[in-house]
């Protein structure tokens, strides 16, 4: 199997994002088309697998040991259905993914069959953190779910990032997050 540069998705949907509807502000100015020095942050490919794809999520959440071939048949599926837009920032540098995020659309019957936009899986590798990636990737989804014509836009996080995500005009909701684990 070929793990190619194939990305997931358009990655002209991560151009003319309009951040000036951003209620964030970076300093120095970075944006999606430059993330900074070395850096390109891009939908995820193929090959990114061999790029510690991995790597930096597990510094997120247990991943599990995932075959070439297992990634391979989920990048595909996710593909296929077109409603998966893992972002990446690569070190083009090293040849490594530093920080990912996950944007999922949900499509719904309810406000005229809208579409709802949900956040997952943000992370930066320890080297890179204080770089503003996670402020850069959370903005960059962000904005690609308005431009997706998403309703709304959520996500689940930690008391102790509250104050993070509100930057980007997040609040808290009145619904209750809830779940119920299958497996560890």
């Amino acid at each position: 199997m070929l793990l190619d540069e194939t990305p997931l998705f358009e990655p002209s949907l991560l151009q003319d994002l309009d951040c000036s509807s951003d209620n964030v502000t970076f300093s120095p100015l970075i944006s999606p088309s430059r993330p900074g020095e070395g850096l390109v942050l891009r939908p995820l490919c193929m090959a990114d697998f061999k790029r510690g794809f991995f790597k930096v999520l597990s510094e997120l959440t247990q991943t599990g040991d995932v075959t070439e071939e297992q990634f391979a048949k989920k990048f595909e599926h996710m593909k296929a259905t077109g409603d998966y837009y893992v972002v990446v920032v690569e070190d083009t540098n090293l040849g490594q993914i530093v920080a990912t995020a996950t944007l999922i659309i949900e499509h719904k019957f309810i406000h005229s069959c809208a579409k709802r936009g949900r956040v997952e899986e943000v992370v930066v590798s320890d080297e890179c953190r204080g770089k503003q990636l996670g402020k850069l990737l959370v903005s960059t989804l962000t904005l690609l779910s308005k431009k997706l014509n998403c309703y709304k836009i959520t996500l689940e996080c930690a008391p102790k990032n509250v104050a993070f995500y509100q930057k980007f005009g997040y609040g808290a909701s009145d619904e209750a997050y809830m779940q119920r684990r299958f497996f560890d």
